[in-house]
């Protein structure tokens, strides 16, 4: 049977350090019918010159540029609008892949009919050392699950785009935490997420990087409860405590010797 095509949305901006390894890490899945669209959103560096020598060799990395910086929600959009892939998978610049990460999560959605997915992941360092930290997925998460829990991780997410509308997956760039606002928008259309309990990516904690400015983080997640959810304040408060406890886990570190 002819594998589904996967579409890999990966956005770029000066990350010409850690990307070849990125890039590296798709080109070595077991599952071959992939295309990997990386958009860059004018980086400054040497990023568009090293996606192009991987595109020369093989055509299934594509590169695309932004004509102006505008942010990782529309340099994903833009990947999405001229995605072909029945399924729509996420990986950024500086994270990685296990090798037979698109094979096992496409055949765990096919075999059991799920449209939305997640798997577990292993978080590492600048140098792509363990940090100690293994995440993994609820089997099962629903609208107020990920409200309370805010587990969901871009590089293991993957979305059936012949089921879910692919409207669903664009992403709003006024938004601060424009990805869990998307999660959340598929979640509520109900399309439960379901977790592949088994680790197939990398994480890569960056310190200085948007995903660990620690305050923005707070307080997009506080606009996303009650700017774009509308929640109750007293709802509100519950879910965002919960979500602290969650997030003050994420960054526990055990280093192994």
């Amino acid at each position: 049977m002819q594998e589904e095509l996967i579409s890999i949305i990966t956005p770029v901006y000066n990350c010409e350090r850690l990307l070849p390894k990125t890039i590296e890490s798709v080109i070595n899945q077991t599952y071959q019918n992939w295309e990997m669209i990386l958009v860059d959103d004018c980086s400054s560096d040497n990023s568009a010159q090293i996606i192009n020598e991987f595109s020369e060799k093989d055509k299934r990395v594509k590169y695309i540029k932004l004509e102006k910086n505008s942010g990782v929600a529309e340099a994903r959009n833009m990947a999405l609008r001229v995605s072909k892939g029945r399924f729509i998978a996420y990986l950024d610049a500086d994270d990685l892949w296990y090798p037979e990460k698109l094979e096992k999560q496409a055949n765990f959605m096919l075999n059991n009919n799920y449209v939305f997915t997640n798997t577990d992941y292993e978080v590492i360092d600048e140098c792509g050392c363990p940090k100690g930290k293994v995440v993994h997925m609820r089997k099962k998460t629903d609208y107020h699950g990920f409200l309370q829990h805010n587990l969901l991780q871009t590089l293991g997410i993957m979305v059936d785009v012949k089921v879910v509308s692919k409207e669903l997956c664009y992403m709003n760039k006024e938004y601060e935490r424009e990805d869990a606002a998307t999660w959340l928008k598929i979640l509520k259309a109900g399309y439960p997420c379901y977790g592949l309990n088994e680790v197939l990516g990398q994480y890569r904690r960056v310190e200085g990087s948007r995903s660990s400015n620690k305050k923005k983080a707070i307080c997009g997640m506080w606009d996303l409860y009650r700017k774009i959810e509308k929640l109750s304040l007293p709802y509100s408060c519950y879910c965002f405590a919960k979500y602290a406890i969650y997030a003050v886990w994420k960054r526990v570190y055990i280093i192994k010797k």
